[in-house]
């Protein structure tokens, strides 16, 4: 891969007063409601250019993309944005906790060549038309990359991380901590040999997209339709698969608008391939118990490799459903390999969501009746009592992908369904922007 250092664009804490209040999560995790918030937080806060409002007199003149086109402008004019004098790669530390578990994961930020999926760029999920057509608009407006691409790499020697902690040592560009208690912290990477040091060890290396295929594939459609030079390069943050702070955490699935649902029929008609195990409960003390009971099942599994599925569907009773006969998996048509075919979210989609449910590809890609739900915070408990008041009909909790079926996954040109891998913490948007 072609590493390249550049000159990024940052709020200046002079002119903003509180850069962080300028900062968003990336676009497709920003609902309506947080939206606002950001909007309401600072007037220079980029979710005005990576998700702006739309209304109901927009036109073709006049829309959330040219309005992004005149946020970044007035940006510039007012100094709010300011352009770094010299060459750099920026190191990226990231500070949080889970479940009162301490993590620090590190990365670095650059321009990269691009190239075809396969030469150096493996994807690991499926995209759909619709966001990519969304980030090609602002592109075609406003010239400029917002976001990150997060990329995964594999290097034992920890050559990247040794420099990112030496710059760590000195005065940070930005620190600012989310609403997430997620500390943000970027450092200035400015020698020829610590940049020498990123550039060699990443010559040969294969990436892996952790977060970011829409924004890939729409900067290849970008490139191709322009051909403007700048455009060959996209900036992608860059996290070590060794890195100890790297989590994955699991995304589960909140089902509705299924025809004649019912959970004993679904249970008897998935028991053949699948070791089904009750946890039923009385009261609100006996169901806590209960949910607990399936969670320590599915850790059980997921420590001894086995594909297992935790379901809830109100009626005083939890489930894990344990795959038993794995030659179920083998009856598929669209020849997956055999570590396809081992990936929890796959096993889930090809005989409980689609064999037994009938939820297919066109159902997902439509989101008739998938709900996803990233587990952070009291998501668990939310989706619950969603299912609980009848707005949803079934909850199924999953295990975390692991990062070496990623690895494995994406090196055999292979994609997973969406939302089957949920990096944790989030990159956020504006810490550095790139203007083509």
């Amino acid at each position: 891969m072609e590493i390249v250092p550049f000159k990024a664009w940052r709020f200046d804490g002079s002119v903003v007063s509180n850069v962080g209040d300028c900062l968003a999560p990336p676009y497709d995790v920003i609902d309506a409601t947080a939206q606002q918030e950001l909007y309401d937080k600072n007037p220079c806060n980029v979710v005005r250019a990576i998700k702006g409002k739309t209304g109901p007199n927009d036109s073709d003149g006049d829309n959330q993309y040219t309005r992004a086109a005149d946020f970044l402008g007035s940006m510039i004019e007012s100094g709010a944005l300011k352009q770094d004098a010299k060459e750099t790669i920026y190191g990226y530390v990231q500070d949080f906790d889970i479940a009162g578990e301490q993590f620090r994961r590190t990365g670095w930020v650059s321009l990269v060549k691009l190239t075809a999926f396969g030469e150096g760029v493996c994807p690991h999920e499926r995209t759909l038309d619709g966001p990519k057509a969304d980030r090609l608009n602002l592109m075609r407006q406003t010239a400029t990359q917002f976001g990150q691409i997060f990329m995964l790499y594999d290097d034992p020697e920890n050559a990247a991380e040794t420099v990112v902690n030496t710059a760590a040592a000195r005065a940070a560009l930005l620190d600012f901590t989310d609403n997430d208690n997620v500390r943000h912290r970027i450092y200035a990477i400015e020698s020829d040999e610590d940049i020498n040091t990123i550039t060699a060890m990443m010559t040969n290396k294969l990436s892996v997209i952790a977060d970011g295929h829409h924004r890939y594939e729409t900067a290849l459609n970008y490139y191709a339709e322009t051909k403007n030079p700048a455009a060959a390069y996209r900036m992608m943050t860059f996290v070590n698969m060794r890195n100890e702070g790297l989590i994955i955490l699991p995304t589960h699935r909140l089902v509705a608008n299924v025809a004649d649902f019912d959970i004993d029929k679904l249970i008897a008609a998935i028991q053949d391939d699948f070791e089904i195990t009750k946890y039923d409960f009385g009261g609100d003390a006996d169901k806590l118990a209960a949910r607990d009971a399936m969670f320590a099942e599915m850790n059980d599994c997921f420590a001894k490799t086995k594909n297992a599925f935790g379901i809830y569907a109100g009626q005083n009773a939890f489930y894990v459903a344990v795959l038993s006969n794995t030659a179920a998996m083998d009856l598929d048509e669209t020849q997956m390999s055999q570590a396809a075919k081992g990936l929890d979210v796959n096993v889930l989609h090809k005989l409980i969501l689609d064999g037994a449910l009938g939820i297919g590809d066109k159902q997902l890609k439509s989101q008739s009746n998938v709900e996803y739900v990233k587990d952070i915070g009291g998501a668990i408990d939310t989706s619950i009592a969603r299912v609980d008041s009848g707005e949803k009909q079934a909850i199924f909790f999953m295990n975390a992908t692991r990062i070496e079926q990623v690895k494995a996954l994406a090196a055999a040109g292979e994609k997973m369904p969406q939302k089957s891998t949920f990096f944790y913490p989030k990159i956020y948007t504006g810490l550095l922007i790139n203007r083509l």
